[in-house]
């Protein structure tokens, strides 16, 4: 028997929870995106697309996606049987060569890299990345490679302003369209969340906007990122003003920055709203504070204590190092969970150890062998803390970095005299300041330093807006300045400012900072309609030699690094510094275009080639690749890979012989094989399981993007 009572109780609850809107944005999801993969070879049980006859736009109907049900390869050109996915009683047959394979953001992808170009003059430096992929997918690829890795996350994405300035689903967005807010919310959303999951616990992330969104993305960025610490600062990026009918003439931009964790903005000589800057920072601290080299597994031999005399305030000796202790067998297990004896002495003096705010050990920036010497020169500072002293921490350590040192020696940076300790006094000291929530710099002015400085890296161009690389360099000190390791990742890459700011940055301190930069190969709405009355389409050469990635993403990269343009013509100009354009930059890069692989042949090992870039990238993207397993196994600067067990004995002498190997790939699907081997390497090593984590990574995934 019904209970009525308890039905109309139920439907009274139901229709409360209803009529309930949650705080913040509401706003439609939409249909998942898509992407196309022009170049792709279509297979059985794909999704596609028709193709419009060369020379036609697209329509609705050639939007319609479609399952490959068969291909006929017999008796001329590759045909293939297609089911419609809106109705399943529709069939029809086409050609391969008028198909386009097709993505949705809840279907599984498998991808790979393929090198189409580097730069190489940085030595022994890590690489930047540049990848040629549609962003969506790239930072699922990278959750594989560098999840919680990732320092800082500059973004500046499309602005949403009604001009067609970016697309949803292969169609420009403009000013009609009734959905233009909630689309650009929505993909928004959904690129964020993933970025979170890139960003390490005290990382930063950075997203630029003018006010055609900025309030929205506030919003959203609370709602999607609530742990986060959100502040907006004001950019003045355009002196002379952009006019609007009706309106104010706009000199500015703005910047959302939200900090995790335990990160904060950093002291600079300048505080960004003034334009007299401070006098330049010479000291910096001895222990690192995060990147590559942090953990004491890496670089056990830079864990080492430094006994100091309490009167004098001089470091009068070095301990053992961590790595002495480990060879000695007094110490053993994981290297990074490791803490030192708090009652440990040298000489009856107490010791410093890298021991972070978090309580974690650290590595210092120089080894135990070198610092008698800078100590002698007086590059290194000891002084009392101004707060309480940290455990394993009595006294503050700092030094001056190598590219300032070799200023002194020249002559270029006058010494001013001595401290008590004996460490250097510099002319002009160090007055640095954290920035303000306004930034009005000249250099910043997009108009006068992006565009010229563009034009000048590639000669004519026809990208709009971008940015000032001095205003991207300012941003990026101000939140890594003082962690030269630091992995930077911007994902809506356009001309690829950001890398070119890192290595500015880089250069201002000798650091190793790293840059990944994910765009897309879109070319223009004038172009595009151009290029379909020429009867070309994506995937043509004449096509995708016009997009953003290969005619100024990966040319200004080049340009940057090397000092001349992809011909070989040297740049004219210079930095504001008054270094040369053509100088270029002590650095390394290789660019990517991303692929999409079937599972089956990456599982059993047939795609190798397109997988070692991953593999190369999630080992540090340093040093010699690993593109080929012809011997069944191989060990580069810092990881190795094998794919043959029977090879152990050899792999894991290479391993033992090489202390900069941290991570090591094993291709097997036999649980005992992998546990056996695992259990032979040495505790700082990582093993990665192949393929089951990569297949895992992107299956999980899928399931998350079909939610």
């Amino acid at each position: 028997m019904e209970n009525a009572a308890l039905a109309d109780d139920l439907q009274r609850e139901y229709d409360a929870l209803a009529d309930r809107r949650s705080f913040g944005l509401n706003f439609e999801r939409h249909v998942p995106e898509a992407v196309e993969l022009p170049g792709r070879m279509v297979r059985k049980g794909d999704k596609v697309r028709i193709l419009p006859p060369r020379g036609e736009v697209r329509t609705a109907d050639t939007d319609r996606l479609w399952r490959v049900t068969s291909v006929e390869t017999a008796d001329g050109p590759r045909r293939a049987t297609l089911i419609s996915l809106d109705d399943l009683d529709e069939t029809a047959s086409s050609p391969v060569s008028d198909l386009v394979v097709v993505a949705e953001f809840r279907d599984p992808i498998y991808p790979g890299l393929v090198s189409t170009g580097k730069v190489e003059r940085g030595g022994d430096k890590p690489f930047h990345t540049v990848i040629n992929a549609e962003n969506y997918h790239a930072l699922q690829t990278l959750l594989f490679t560098h999840r919680d890795r990732i320092d800082c996350i500059y973004i500046d994405p499309p602005y949403n302003t009604g001009a067609k300035d970016w697309t949803y689903n292969n169609d420009y967005v403009d000013s009609g369209d009734l959905y233009r807010h909630s689309k650009w919310l929505a993909f928004m959303e959904r690129r964020l969340e993933l970025a979170a999951e890139l960003l390490k616990s005290d990382g930063v992330l950075v997203v630029t906007i003018d006010e055609h969104e900025v309030q929205n993305l506030g919003l959203l960025l609370r709602q999607v990122l609530p742990e986060a610490r959100v502040q907006l600062v004001t950019i003045v990026t355009n002196t002379a003003g952009s006019m609007s009918p009706g309106l104010f003439t706009r000199a500015d931009e703005y910047a959302y920055f939200c900090f995790f964790g335990e990160s904060s903005p950093n002291r600079m000589p300048t505080d960004l709203l003034s334009e007299s800057r401070g006098a330049p920072q010479y000291w910096f601290p001895l222990a690192r504070g995060r990147g590559l080299n942090d953990r004491p597994s890496r670089r056990p031999n830079l864990v080492y204590p430094i006994a100091v005399d309490p009167d004098s305030q001089q470091i009068v000796a070095v301990g053992r190092s961590l790595k002495d202790r480990v060879d000695a067998g007094e110490v053993s297990g994981d290297l990074d969970a490791w803490l030192p004896d708090p009652d440990e002495t040298l000489d009856g003096k107490p010791l410093v150890w890298p021991v972070r705010d978090s309580g974690d050990v650290s590595t210092w920036q120089v080894s135990a062998a070198a610092l008698p010497g800078l100590i002698a020169k007086g590059y290194v500072r000891v002084r009392i803390p101004r707060s309480d002293p940290k455990p394993f921490r009595p006294f503050t350590l700092a030094y001056i970095k190598s590219g300032t040192q070799r200023k002194v020696e020249s002559g270029e940076i006058e010494i001013a005299g001595r401290e008590p300790d004996g460490a250097l006094i510099l002319a002009g000291g160090d007055q640095s300041s954290i920035p303000k929530t306004t930034w009005k710099v000249a250099s910043h002015d997009a108009r006068l330093y992006g565009t010229t400085m563009l034009r000048a890296l590639l000669g004519a161009t026809t990208f709009t807006y971008p940015k000032s690389p001095y205003a991207v360099r300012d941003t990026l000190q101000a939140l890594v300045g003082e962690n030269p390791n630091a992995v930077i990742l911007d994902f809506f890459a356009g001309s690829g400012t950001t890398l070119q700011a890192t290595t500015m940055l880089n250069s201002q301190d000798d650091g190793e900072r790293q840059c990944i930069l994910v765009t897309n190969n879109d070319v223009p709405e004038d172009l595009r309609r151009q290029l379909i009355t020429e009867t070309r389409r994506p995937g043509d050469p004449e096509w995708e030699s016009r997009g953003i990635a290969t005619a100024v993403t990966w040319p200004r990269v080049v340009a940057a690094l090397s000092g001349q343009r992809m011909n070989g013509e040297p740049l004219e100009g210079e930095y504001i510094d008054g270094t040369a354009l053509s100088e270029g930059f002590e650095e390394n890069a290789e660019f990517f275009t991303l692929t999409y692989e079937a599972p089956l042949r990456v599982s059993s090992n047939r795609e190798f080639a397109k997988i070692a870039p991953l593999l190369w990238l999630r080992a540090g993207s340093r040093g010699r690749r690993i593109d080929n397993m012809s011997n069944g196994w191989d060990v580069a600067d810092v990881y190795g890979v094998i794919t043959d067990l029977d090879q152990s004995e050899p792999f894991l002498k290479a391993i033992a012989e090489n202390d900069d190997v941290a991570m090591v790939f094993i291709v097997t699907d036999e649980d005992k094989l992998f546990e056996a081997l695992v259990a032979a390497l040495p505790d700082h090593v990582e093993p990665v399981r192949l393929y089951e984590s990569y297949l895992r990574n992107f299956e999980i995934e899928a399931g998350r993007a079909a939610r």
